[in-house]
């Protein structure tokens, strides 16, 4: 591998990485408390991930522009100045209201921050070693999601209880209203994002250079984009992927609550870090198979494996709903980053604006969890949840219809075991 040019830049992004997954995934935990908490019908529950992925379909293209215009240190300050604000605001008022408005203005914040990193990553890594940076902050992401449930776990049960004492929970009970314990969680964050601000300010970042798929576009070259039925394909494709991934992980603790009375302070948020555990071992899972498939291939099969987990999880019984539910985070792993491949390569231009249409397509994590929200007040949550079918089925039509001008590399099984047997007569 070739020389990092700036170590602590990378620890930095890394640790940026975990914040983002840490934050964006804890919703899933927390909608069953809220929507007790709060006295709330599933519609309203459903705006809090509304509101916050909303901020992604309305930032993500501006977020571009403003790196461009006034660099990216200072979009990073922004950034993090924004989600601490909306930390803040969510800790010190934590009413439904302000709660949706908070959770709005954090999702502008890493909707930014998402834009600024991956670039920012290849130049602190090194080009090439950018494919080997950012798979490790996919598994940084993945394994922040599976330990942020159970942070919440601890906090909802020791905060309640005066026997269970230390530094942290004192310090949380003395902030957070005794009645909201989970509230305790938005402090913890607005302390995570103070620390990262000032981490920010004083590390030398270095100079970025966007390459030319980096940069965006005019509206003319939005404009071609989105006439182009494959391009439209492509933008739908990712709002089905994030939508499925969130429609799954909002509201898979609330159905196991419902449907067959599981703890989702306990039980039901554990299953949900286990849904984003498997899903980063989907991902490693994912990059050998690629290495042997076509990537239209591995798409369409993990369309299949993860519709049928979806339907045992919601008709089977307790125990096949709670052994299927966190699988379906291991099927569709592989998803996001080949539909995303295969949209770059069905296109020969234009792949900075095209990649900011496609990041705008991570509004379908509001989207999808709102429609099930409330199609679930008119026709119960189970029915509700099999909007994640027809996602998935969108999906496989893209597997069946996409047409890139580059496929993926991959070996040829013969050359595989070619190489295998040399190796082990190599080495007897």
């Amino acid at each position: 591998m070739d020389s990092v040019r700036s170590p602590g830049a990378v620890i930095l992004i890394l640790v940026i990485w975990f914040a983002i997954s840490f934050v964006t995934n804890i919703i899933g935990p927390l909608m069953p408390v809220i929507i007790d908490d709060f006295g709330l019908t599933l519609t309203l529950a459903a705006l809090l991930p509304f509101s916050f992925f909303l901020a992604y379909g309305i930032a993500s293209i501006p977020s571009g522009l403003m790196i461009e215009t006034i660099g990216m240190k200072r979009s990073m300050l922004i950034a993090f100045g924004v989600v601490l604000l909306g930390a803040l605001a969510f800790s010190l008022f934590p009413a439904y209201g302000v709660v949706i408005a908070s959770l709005f203005v954090i999702g502008i914040g890493m909707a930014m921050l998402q834009v600024i990193i991956n670039p920012l990553m290849r130049t602190s890594g090194g080009a090439a070693n950018f494919a080997f940076f950012s798979v490790m902050g996919q598994l940084v992401f993945g394994f922040a999601s599976f330990v942020s449930p159970f942070v919440f776990t601890y906090l909802v049960s020791s905060l309640p209880d005066p026997a269970q004492s230390n530094l942290l929970l004192d310090t949380l009970r003395s902030l957070a209203p005794t009645r909201l314990s989970w509230v305790a969680l938005y402090w913890l964050f607005s302390a995570a994002f103070a620390l990262l601000l000032l981490a920010v300010w004083l590390i030398r970042l270095p100079q970025v250079r966007l390459g030319q798929h980096e940069q965006t576009g005019s509206v003319a070259v939005y404009r071609e984009l989105l006439k182009n039925p494959h391009a439209l394909m492509f933008f739908l494709g990712i709002v089905c992927y994030v939508g499925t991934e969130q429609g799954v992980a909002n509201w898979m603790s609330e159905f196991l609550n419902t449907y067959h009375g599981i703890d989702p302070e306990i039980l039901g948020a554990a299953l949900v870090g286990r849904f984003w555990g498997l899903m980063s071992i989907g991902c490693v899972a994912g990059l050998a198979l690629l290495r042997i498939m076509d990537s239209r291939t591995l798409l369409k099969l993990a369309c299949c494996a993860a519709t049928a987990f979806v339907l045992a999880a919601l008709f089977g019984p307790a125990e096949v709903s709670v052994a299927a539910f966190p699988w379906i985070g291991f099927f569709i792993s592989v998803m996001f980053s080949i539909v995303f491949s295969l949209a770059l390569n069905s296109v020969k231009v234009h792949h900075g604006a095209f990649s900011g249409i496609l990041c705008t397509g991570i509004f379908g994590g509001a989207l999808v969890p709102l429609l099930i929200g409330v199609a679930g007040d008119w026709l119960g949550l189970r029915t509700a949840m099999l909007i994640n079918v027809s996602t998935l089925s969108f999906l496989f039509v893209i597997g069946m219809r996409a047409r890139p001008l580059v496929g993926n590399s991959r070996v040829s099984l013969a050359a595989l075991k070619r190489g295998l047997a040399g190796r082990k007569g190599g080495s007897s």
